[in-house]
Parts: structure tokens; sequence; C-alpha cells
């Protein structure tokens, strides 16, 4: 592993999308993260390449990526995903998708690798739901697994809901370790069965979250995972209009560091995804998202230089 750390981020938010009036998706939060993060002056902010078919398929089923790609999956499919087709959705996912790549290559080389998109853990192999249509996740992890020879990938899902999408493409892979801290009660109210499934109860604050966390990331780290995927939605904040749990944006803030500093204290490569986040107001969601990548940046950052 080199030396340096990166400092680039990569974003998909110049592709923009169409939302009827009154959509609950707070789109805007991609731009203002990367304009807030662009203020800072730490990353240098790239946009993230189209991921191939042939790596999508990696993990979904070619039908449905053809489906979708093509414009010709029910409107029942589309409705279960959330947003309504177009060929700007199709660019920004491909783009979510190739972002995670590249930012899982930067983990590998450097240490640590962040997207300011991706965390899209509700798609499944051969639908979408949930605001996700390509789990990045899981076909960033087939990428190493394939291609870069590792052999144990974990999955760090922190999103205050399931990440079942992940759950399920990997359900009968042993060599990737999913563990998903999540709402009992939210959604999905259908779960998976991820390796490691840590249910909350509504109103969780501060204090359980991370007596939780902890206990979690233990069993994660004695798997002696190669690199870890760290999905760091921020809809735990107590602010959050679908997140159900308290925490305050110092809990995440100690979330983020546990997580991270444990991936640098055992040599783990670790990719940050964003995930979700939908607090009202909209600008706590945006903070709370550019502190886990300052907290990366300056617990990676020792022995810097760009990329």
């Amino acid at each position: 592993m080199s030396a340096t750390t990166s400092r680039r981020l990569f974003y998909c938010d110049h592709h923009t999308i169409e939302l009827p009036e009154g959509h609950k998706f707070p789109m805007d939060k991609y731009r203002l993260l990367r304009k807030t993060l662009e203020r800072d002056g730490q990353y240098t902010l790239q946009p993230a390449p189209s991921a191939t078919l042939e790596s999508i398929e990696q993990a979904h089923d070619p039908a449905y990526v053809a489906a979708f790609l093509g414009g010709t999956l029910t409107t029942q499919a589309m409705r279960r995903i959330g947003f309504p087709w177009s060929e700007s959705l199709v660019r920004r996912t491909l783009c979510s998708v190739g972002g995670t790549l590249a930012a899982s290559a930067d983990a590998l080389e450097c240490g640590y690798g962040g997207v300011l998109a991706g965390g899209t853990h509700h798609a499944l192999r051969a639908e979408g739901a949930g605001f996700c249509v390509f789990n990045d996740i899981a076909v960033a992890a087939r990428w190493m697994l394939l291609h870069r020879g590792l052999e144990r990938v974990a999955i760090a899902d922190c999103d205050v809901h399931q990440g079942d999408g992940t759950a399920q493409i990997f359900e009968s892979d042993n060599r990737v370790f999913t563990m998903s801290l999540h709402g009992r009660k939210n959604f999905p109210f259908r779960k998976q069965h991820s390796r490691l499934d840590v249910d909350l109860e509504d109103n969780t604050g501060d204090y359980e979250y991370m007596a939780a966390l902890s206990s979690a990331m233990d069993a994660v780290l004695a798997w002696k995972p190669q690199a870890l995927f760290f999905q760091s939605g921020v809809d735990g904040l107590a602010c959050d209009r679908l997140g159900r749990l308290a925490l305050s944006p110092e809990g995440l803030l100690h979330r983020d560091r546990l997580v991270l500093s444990a991936c640098h204290e055992f040599d783990i490569p670790i990719v940050v995804t964003l995930g979700g986040g939908y607090g009202s107001p909209l600008e706590a969601t945006v903070e709370a998202h550019a502190n886990t990548y300052r907290t990366a940046l300056a617990i990676f950052g020792d022995n810097t230089s760009a990329t």
C-alpha cells in the first residue's frame, strides 16, 4: 500500500435528474455537499467515470441491467425504484457506480478512497428499490474479488435502513462479510439476511448506538477483511425525516471516527460511499456528510500528497 493518501473524491451531480415537485428525495444535497468540500479546499473533486456493462453484470442480472439501460422496465419496477426513468438517470446511475469503482482503486492503492454518491444498498440482484438502481458497493466488491485478487471483503453499512440488496447479493458468498446496523422497524420492512444484522429500536441515541457499533465492528475486524466498504448514510440524525433514530451530529462523528480509525489501525483499505440523508433542514444532512469525509482525511492524511 502506498504511503500517500488520495485527496480526490468522485462526484456525479453534474448529471441532473428532474423529479416531480414534492418528491421526497433530496437530490440537491449532492451538489451542496460538493460545494461545501470545495470550499474546504482539502480535496480535489473529479467527475466520476461511467461504469462498464461488464462490471455491473458481475453483481446484477443481465436482463435487469439491459431493461433499465434501455428504458423498458415496467412501471411497477420503476415505481419500486422511486425515480422516473430518463436518459439522465441512466448516465447518473452509471457514474455513481463508476465513482465507487474509482474510489475502490484509490483505496487499494492509498488506503482510502471516497465518492460523493453511491451506497445504493437497496438494489438487489435483479431489481431496484428505495432510490437504488444498481448496487455500487456490490459491483465494486465483486471487482475487488475478481480482478484484484482479494479473498475477504467487508461491508460496514451504517445507513439507518438495512442494506438488504447487498445482503441478498452476497448471501451465499463467503468471501464477503455484510454487516448492517439499522432501524428494526424502518424500511425495508421485509429484511434480508446479512452476515451480521444489528437491529436498533426507534429513538436510539448516541450511547446505545455506539455500543452496538463497537460490538459489530469487533466482529467485522475479527474476520480480518482485506478491504472494507463504509456505507456512511447520515439518516440516523434526530432531524432526519425518514430515520426514526435520535443521533446527534457529535454521535455521527464518533461513528465515523470509530470505523475509519479501526481501518487505519489495522491497515485495511476503506472505501467511503455516501448513503442516505433526508434531514430537515437539509443543511444538517450536508454538514454531517461533509464531516465524514473531513474525518477520513484527518485520520488517513498523515502523509498525504495530491493524487
